[in-house]
Parts: C-alpha cells; sequence; structure tokens
C-alpha cells in the first residue's frame, strides 16, 4: 500500500492522542470491572437466599454471559471501526457501557421485583458486552497506529495501563465505600454507587472521543480499492492470522482473568481473608502490575515481542499451579500480596504487548475487526468462563483442578508463541 497521508505531529501532540484515547478505555474498563469487584455485596440482592459460594456462582455466570455478546460487539464495532474510524468505534462503545452501567444501578433486588431483578441484569451486562466487544478492537487498533514504529510496544501497554487503572479505580472505590459504609448498608444501597458512577463518567468519556484525531493508516486503507471490512472478508482471506490471534489469546486470557478478577474472590473464599484485606491484597498487586506494563511493551521495542509472550509461556506453566497452591494456606496478607505479585508479573508478558501483536498481523483496512472478533472468541470461551470455572472447580471438591486447567492452556499457548513470527520485525502497520 502507498502511503499517502503521514503522520506530521510533534511527540507532544502524538502523546496527547495517545493519552486520549487511552484515558477513555480506563473508564469503559472501569464499568465492566465493578461488576467483579462488587460481586460479593451486590449477588445476595440478585439472587434467592444461599451458601455464598452459590450466589457467587450466579453472578460469575453472568459476568460470563456478558461475554456472550462480546464477539457480536466485536464484529459489528469492527466493522464499524474500519469502515467509519476507529475514532467513531470508540465512541459508540462507551454509549453502550453507559446505558449498561445506569440500568444495574437503577435495577431493583430479587425481594422486589422477583426473577425480573437478574433478567434485568442479564441484559445490561449484554449491552457492556456488546460494548467491550467493540472497544477492545477499536482501542488496541487506535493505540497502535497512533504510536510510531520505534516506541510501538511502549505506546500501545497503556491500553492495559488504563484497563487495569479501571478495575484498580473499582477496588478504590470499593475500599473507600468500605470504610465510610456499614457492612449492611454496602449490601443494601452502597454498590449501586460505583455503578451510577461510571454511567456518569461514560457521558464524560463521549465528549473526550469526540475530540480525538483519527489515524493515518485509516485515513490511508480508506483510498485503496482493498475490499471493505467484513467477517467473510476477514475469515476468506486472513484465516491464518485470525486463527493465530486466538489461539496467542486463550492461555493469555484465561491467566489474567484467574489472576485478576476471580483473585479477590480466591482469597476470601479460599484462603479464608476478610473481604476487606482481600481488596486491599488485589489493589496492592494490581497497581504494581499496572506500573509493569509499559516497562515491559517498552522491553519489546529492543528484543521483539516472541520473547516476552513465550516468557509469560514458561513462567505461567511452571508456577501457576505453586502460586494458588501456596495462597490456599497463606495465612500472612503479606506473603499473599507476593504470590498475587508473582502470579501478575507473569501474565504481564502478554498482557503488556498483544494488543500491538494482534494489530500488527493485519493490514489497516481489515485491522479493527481482525484484532477484536478473533480475540473476542477466544476471550469468551476462556477469559469469561474463568471465575465460573473455578467455582465449578470448587463446588465439585476439586479446586486444584482449576490450577492445572490454566496451566495446561498458558502451555498451548506457549507453543504458539514459539512458532509464530515476531510481529515487531514484521510489522503490517507501515505508518511511522
Amino acid at each position: 500500500m502507498n502511503v499517502t497521508v503521514k503522520p506530521d505531529w510533534t511527540r507532544a501532540e502524538r502523546l496527547r492522542h495517545i493519552v486520549g484515547g487511552s484515558a477513555g478505555n480506563l473508564v469503559e474498563w472501569y464499568d465492566w470491572y465493578v461488576y467483579s469487584a462488587f460481586a460479593l455485596y451486590f449477588a445476595p440482592v440478585f439472587f434467592p437466599k444461599g451458601d455464598t459460594t452459590a450466589q457467587l456462582l450466579n453472578a460469575a455466570a453472568i459476568f460470563a454471559v456478558g461475554f456472550v455478546m462480546r464477539p457480536i460487539g466485536a464484529w459489528l464495532m469492527g466493522v464499524y471501526a474500519d469502515r467509519k474510524g476507529r475514532k467513531a468505534g470508540l465512541t459508540l462503545s462507551v454509549s453502550l457501557m453507559c446505558g449498561g452501567s445506569l440500568l444495574i444501578a437503577a435495577t431493583p433486588g430479587y425481594a422486589d421485583i422477583g426473577v425480573w431483578a437478574p433478567a434485568i441484569l442479564v441484559a445490561a451486562r449484554l449491552m457492556q458486552g456488546l460494548s467491550v466487544g467493540g472497544e477492545y478492537g477499536a482501542s488496541a487498533t487506535y493505540l497502535s497506529e497512533m504510536a510510531g514504529r520505534r516506541r510501538r510496544g511502549f505506546y500501545s501497554s497503556f491500553q492495559y495501563v488504563t484497563l487495569i487503572s479501571g478495575q484498580l479505580l473499582a477496588l478504590a472505590l470499593l475500599i473507600g465505600l468500605q470504610a465510610c459504609l456499614s457492612e449492611a448498608e454496602l449490601e443494601s444501597w452502597g454498590w449501586r454507587i460505583p455503578f451510577a458512577t461510571g454511567g456518569l463518567l461514560a457521558f464524560v468519556v463521549f465528549w473526550l472521543r469526540r475530540r480525538l484525531a483519527e489515524t493515518p493508516s485509516f485515513r490511508n486503507a480508506q483510498e485503496t480499492d482493498e475490499p471493505k471490512s467484513s467477517g467473510w472478508v476477514l475469515f476468506r482471506h486472513y484465516p491464518r492470522q485470525a486463527l493465530l490471534v486466538m489461539a496467542l489469546t486463550a492461555g493469555g486470557t484465561l491467566a489474567f482473568y484467574a489472576y485478576t478478577t476471580y483473585m479477590q474472590k480466591f482469597l476470601v473464599n479460599t484462603s479464608g481473608f476478610s473481604r476487606e484485606v482481600a481488596t486491599r491484597i488485589t489493589a496492592a498487586a494490581l497497581f504494581l502490575y499496572m506500573l509493569l506494563q509499559p516497562v515491559a511493551g517498552a522491553l519489546s521495542d529492543k528484543i521483539g515481542r516472541k520473547p516476552l509472550m513465550a516468557g509469560f509461556g514458561v513462567l505461567g506453566l511452571l508456577f501457576t499451579v505453586p502460586i494458588f497452591s501456596a495462597l490456599e494456606t497463606a495465612g500472612d496478607p503479606n506473603l499473599a500480596f507476593l504470590l498475587v505479585l508473582g502470579a501478575l508479573a507473569i501474565v504481564t508478558g502478554y498482557t503488556s504487548i498483544n494488543a500491538v501483536v494482534k494489530a500488527e498481523l493485519f493490514p489497516a483496512h481489515i485491522r479493527a475487526l481482525g484484532v477484536a472478533l478473533p480475540y473476542s472468541l477466544a476471550n469468551t470461551l476462556f477469559g469469561g468462563t474463568a471465575e465460573y470455572a473455578a467455582l465449578w472447580f470448587k463446588t465439585e471438591g476439586i479446586e486444584r483442578g482449576f490450577y492445572w486447567y490454566v496451566s495446561a492452556m498458558v502451555g498451548l499457548s506457549l507453543i504458539v508463541y514459539l512458532r509464530m513470527r515476531d510481529t515487531g520485525r514484521h510489522s503490517l502497520i507501515v505508518e511511522d
């Protein structure tokens, strides 16, 4: 493809666009993760009385249901972002997320409207799943295309910096509410505050994203005679790349959700920590994990993407079972923190660069869809079911089966990492 539009921004202008795009990503993922962070409190509101594990299992099932819409959102909004622009895709996704959050905040509990309560909760999560499905592809594509070739790994890593920041913001609000409200108040109405807050923040993001610049890659793609983005074009012309995205995602996304969203519940339900202590352990580890992302991203610009992903595969295969097994009896919060941080440091080899790796596999006219749809399919199958699978293993009395399951999937992805070309040295993002 002939590069007809070249980036002409200064470094400060490029950075402003990247920060603007990633800041919206923060609010998107805050809205998504606040469900998981507050599930310990709202699960009894939406489901009939039962033991804690059963209620969490129901909440986790709906968390997984939200992932069902992610491939549909990835397909619809991936095509939209390829045809109408990355900025247009980002703006649409945050609008859907806003609606889902406000719906959850306003829905009465099971005691008031019976089965309609979990039904509305499912509808809201489906809406949010549609949003996040489109957000990942548009965001990953936007950041990768906005970054220059020499620092593409570093700048694109901010997708996970803001993703983790969204999760941290959810946990920080949980810690603040735990300090200000009683357990009874949190379970009765306090859990609604973060959902209402997320909905309102999304309005701010909508305005922010309307002011972003479009990427040169998208503008160049509009001037070519390449076929328009569609699911048929993706799997007809780029089947190897699509399958590669699914394969390299499977182990990484399962490990990420096991070490992050499920870990808070594991520390309470298995390790025996209080909800407050588990939240603080998770938040502290996530904060340091967030800081590791740009470090690893910058390292990939120096040594390539492949060594980092292979490192995650090897270490995840070897240490997942020992880390989870040690956490079962880790009565000391400091020890638990170090173990959780170790797990997160391992998965950094995947999370810091997975977005740019996928973006570098596809040409611009199909890039947003190519990044989003195969990723969302794998994420639905493995990431979205992580909590449910973990809790199912626990209810069946074979909790350690989940540890081995995560290890096995990381091992399968490791094979892919070792066999694939280094996308940093063979990138299809031609603009610098």
